[in-house]
């Protein structure tokens, strides 16, 4: 067995993560995880570990203690910190936003309402582009993760945990070999199970490089994404934010003159019409978001997320 820990750049709260069902799959109960932690797979070189996450609950001093029961190396446990820092955001220092955004009229009073609010993501972009086109254009969420989770356990590796067993994520060279007709008879379309391998394809003959989409400025990032079938404006500008980086970029994306994707949604937060807003008027929009829009925009998702259970809780 082996156990560590990790700091986080302060402030840190991931508690409030746990009210975003985006962020977690089919496996996970996040009601639950105050008391059992956030177990989930983790790619370590060519194999794969089942760690544990647990939370100190100090936003102000924030550690994470990880603990699996594989017994890892140092250079493993080294690798495995890789992708922890990216899914739980530990290297976003918010701090400069807090700063400039406080004065903002719609951005100021969430990052108050959310202190600690740092987005989270899968450990690697190819997961998080799997899970995006298999959702796509599916409203019930928890059907699409459960489609996910099948081709998880056709396609990655199967780990022992809990007297059973948890599928991995599918690394490329796995899912390259999928034929997406069987795909298919996991729940998705035949077409998703094209882009799903032919992506898969592209990054093993290296016409797609992951690490560089992860890490290239946001509109050349952009720019590659929507060139990947299966991926357009809308979900490039999704992806944009699950890059583990606090910067992103919402470029305009017209169709019939009714503006489309995350920038839509953020100028409408703003009160303002956002099929007629210029491009100056949306750069004034978010002036206090500059070089932190990835990480902004999380707190304006988690309100909406919030009021959106506030208003089912009314219902019923």
């Amino acid at each position: 067995m082996s156990e560590w820990s990790l700091n986080s750049i302060p402030p840190h709260d991931w508690y409030l993560c746990l009210d975003v069902s985006s962020y977690f799959d089919f496996e996970h109960e996040p009601e639950h995880m105050f008391e059992t932690g956030f177990t989930r797979p983790i790619p370590i070189g060519e194999q794969d570990a089942v760690v544990t996450i647990r939370f100190n609950g100090d936003p102000e001093s924030p550690e994470f203690f990880i603990s699996c029961k594989k017994a890892l190396s140092q250079k493993e446990i080294e690798c495995a910190n890789q992708h922890l820092t990216k899914i739980l955001g530990l290297k976003m220092d918010l701090r400069k936003l807090y700063d400039r955004a406080a004065n903002d009229t719609v951005l100021g009073p969430k990052l108050s309402e959310y202190y600690g609010l740092k987005r989270m993501t899968r450990a690697t972009l190819f997961e998080d582009i799997q899970n995006r086109i298999v959702e796509m254009q599916m409203n019930h969420k928890p059907t699409a993760k459960k489609m996910m989770y099948r081709i998880r356990e056709q396609y990655g590796s199967l780990l022992d945990y809990d007297g059973g067993t948890l599928a991995a994520w599918p690394r490329p060279h796995e899912l390259m070999k999928a034929d997406p007709h069987n795909i298919r008879t996991l729940g998705p379309t035949l077409r998703k199970g094209q882009y799903l391998t032919g992506l898969a394809q592209d990054i093993v003959a290296g016409i797609t490089d992951i690490h560089w989409l992860t890490t290239c400025d946001p509109i050349t990032a952009y720019n590659t994404l929507v060139k990947i079938k299966g991926i357009g404006p809308t979900a490039a500008q999704d992806l944009i934010m699950m890059r583990g980086r606090t910067d992103a970029v919402f470029p305009s994306n017209k169709k019939k003159n009714q503006e489309k994707g995350l920038r839509r949604w953020i100028i409408w937060r703003y009160g303002e019409d956002p099929d007629a807003t210029t491009e100056d008027r949306f750069q004034e929009l978010i002036q206090a978001w500059k070089s932190y829009e990835s990480a902004a925009l999380e707190f304006l998702y988690l309100d909406y997320v919030m009021k959106e259970k506030e208003q089912r809780q009314k219902k019923s």
